[in-house]
């Protein structure tokens, strides 16, 4: 017993000396999408600065496939040592834990929650020669017209796909999904009138409002975009209503608390330089930081708000 206990006081005591030494080598921070999507762009906007001020770089890895789960599967099964971090889209994967029949990991249990990092909100455009120009008149006209409006998405189980559904619920309305096999499909067929409306990204939408080839509805951040002020938020005619990407970074379950800690100061500094948060801001990101229980808190409220309307809405996926 006198041995044991010597040993837990050891490892104890190299705890806080591991934590001072992080990092000695390069983190790995895995991407569950594709080189050149939003994710890719986000990391990339802030990693260099991070590296810096860690005194190790940050080397971007991307994992694309299983509707993220591939990247997350791997992060959960990672040494936690805080050399792997997963730059997750919270939605996402609080979507796949109804959406999915079987995951090998679990969201809340196998992660740590080191910090939020940005958001960016989605906008429901309409073509112009769509019969509805605001939130209300949609809403009137789908009511009216039961079964004659349909809305686009990048495909069935996505934030996308369920935020149309969201809306529905709140509103109403019974307004019919069409899947794409990504949002830019979907963006094409709004432009071109082969649908009414589309559910996507304000950094994607926003050239063809401002041109007038899309008519904004609303977007689906509870406060207006600071890149599209003008543009209202649908919280305005249904409260609380609110879709945004969510961007965090987790770290394997069990890595060490003071390694989070460290992970989460660097964070909050290099998000909140003027110059990344201009950079980020410009691309169409709102910086976002928080404590890591508060990420904790967010997580679990997101697992809870996407698995009734999954269920609801019947997507499912093996």
């Amino acid at each position: 017993m006198r041995k044991f206990i010597l040993a837990l006081s050891l490892i104890s005591a190299s705890l806080p000396a591991f934590a001072q030494t992080y990092p000695n080598q390069p983190i790995k921070l895995v991407i569950p999408f594709a080189a050149g999507g939003p994710s890719d762009v986000l990391a990339r906007g802030f990693a260099p600065k991070l590296g810096e001020n860690l005194g190790q770089p940050i080397i971007i890895e991307n994992k694309p496939g299983a509707g993220a789960n591939l990247a997350a599967e791997y992060v959960a099964n990672s040494k936690p040592d805080g050399y792997t971090l997963f730059l997750m889209m919270v939605g996402t994967q609080a979507i796949n834990e109804t959406l999915y029949k079987k995951l090998n990991y679990n969201l809340i249990k196998d992660f740590a929650p080191v910090s939020l990092v940005g958001s960016s909100s989605l906008m429901f455009v309409a073509t112009p020669s769509a019969p509805f120009k605001t939130i209300p008149e949609l809403i009137s006209y789908a009511k009216a017209n039961p079964g004659k409006v349909n809305f686009g998405s990048s495909g069935a189980g996505t934030p996308l796909h369920l935020g149309g559904e969201l809306f529905n619920t709140q509103a109403g309305t019974d307004i019919l999904h069409v899947p794409y096999k990504g949002a830019a499909p979907a963006l094409t067929d709004v432009l071109g009138g082969q649908i009414q409306t589309a559910l996507v990204g304000t950094p994607a939408a926003l050239p063809y409002v401002k041109s007038g080839k899309l008519t904004a509805l609303g977007v689906t951040s509870l406060k207006r975009s600071p890149n599209a002020p003008e543009i209202p938020a649908i919280s305005e005619y249904l409260p609380k209503f609110e879709v945004e990407l969510v961007y965090a970074i987790v770290a394997p379950a069990d890595t060490p608390k003071a390694v989070v800690d460290k992970l989460n100061s660097q964070l909050t500094s290099v998000l909140n330089n003027p110059e990344i948060k201009s950079q980020l801001n410009s691309k169409g990101f709102e910086v976002v930081t928080s404590t890591p229980h508060q990420l904790s808190d967010y997580i679990k409220s997101e697992v809870a708000k996407w698995g009734p309307i999954v269920k609801k809405s019947g997507a499912s996926a093996e």
